[in-house]
């Protein structure tokens, strides 16, 4: 009996389970504040247009997003600062990530790409 009673119970829980996860989108609900507006359908068949004659597909298997990278620096360029840096590029790489390398050299990290610490204070 009480295993009938169990099975019972288990049952009307996953119909009740798969009967909450049926809802459909609610255009006024969430995310409503989010969308924009609704496009024509002539505006997406322009979208879709000059997306084909873009001739580049991020989703494809195929994609090589190097084939029109313009390097800024030469080959021997780059070298040399790697070289030049190599102190650096050795315990940014360690197994700490840098940690203890910027703990003893504060001043060998550029601060203007630093995302978060106090906050200035400026003298007017």
């Amino acid at each position: 009996m009480n295993r009938t009673r169990l099975a019972i119970t288990a049952a009307a829980l996953s119909v009740a389970a798969l009967a909450a996860h049926a809802e459909g989108g609610d255009p006024s609900g969430q995310f409503a504040a989010s969308v924009k507006g609704q496009a024509t359908r002539a505006e997406v068949q322009a979208q879709l247009t000059d997306y084909q004659k873009a001739g580049v597909n991020p989703w494809s298997t195929s994609y090589n997003p190097l084939r029109s990278f313009q390097a800024q620096k030469t080959r021997e360029q780059v070298r040399n600062e790697f070289l030049a840096n190599r102190d650096a590029v050795a315990a940014m790489t360690a197994e700490d990530s840098g940690s203890a390398y910027l703990a003893v050299n504060r001043t060998a990290f550029d601060a203007s790409r630093q995302l978060a610490g106090q906050p200035v204070r400026n003298a007017h």
